[in-house]
């Protein structure tokens, strides 16, 4: 039943994940992306990392994935249009695909040993731990990254009122017809 739902899982984040690369519309593509992280938490779920899950939920299908249609939205992204595809990635494409696939397979069912188990670090799995290394050993990494964040909100603003100001109420837009 175990390595069912492991393949349930596993195959669902693969679905989504092809689905979210060939999706037109970035909405569509951001609920792919919903989908992924949904399955991502069910599998970590199932290692008994309860702790990872639920942040996989609540971080990044949650919060991030709103950061992400909120930009979309403040900058109107459109359908993508479809070009020409070349030819060497429609003829190579899938198959090289295929070779890097069965390759890391390879290397990695010879490098993994057959009785090997999943370890969560040195540390319990509690929240109040992993908290406490977070705030303590993590703490400038932990800072950084939200202060990237918050500069590509600001830039995401200011590009997209650099837009609105060009095409603003005040300003007259003239076509050509």
């Amino acid at each position: 039943m175990y390595q069912l739902l492991f393949f349930v899982f596993a195959g669902a984040a693969v679905g989504f994940a092809i689905n979210l690369l060939l999706q037109r519309h970035p909405i569509h593509s951001a609920l792919s992306l919903i989908g992924v992280m949904a399955s991502l938490a069910s599998l970590y779920l199932m290692l008994g990392a309860e702790f990872i899950a639920a942040a996989q939920i609540i971080v990044y299908a949650g919060a991030i994935m709103v950061l992400f249609v909120f930009v979309i939205m403040l900058l109107n992204a459109g359908e993508e249009e479809r070009t020409q595809r070349s030819r060497f990635a429609k003829y190579l494409g899938l198959p090289l695909i295929l070779l890097l696939v069965t390759s890391m397979a390879a290397v990695i069912y010879r490098q993994v040993p057959q009785d090997a188990m999943v370890r969560f670090g040195d540390f319990p799995g509690r929240t109040a731990d992993i908290g406490r290394r977070l705030f303590l050993n993590y703490l400038l990494p932990f800072e950084v990254v939200s202060i990237v964040i918050l500069v590509a909100i600001i830039g995401t603003v200011v590009l997209a009122r650099k837009d609105s100001e060009t095409e603003g109420p005040g300003k007259a837009v003239v076509s050509e017809k």
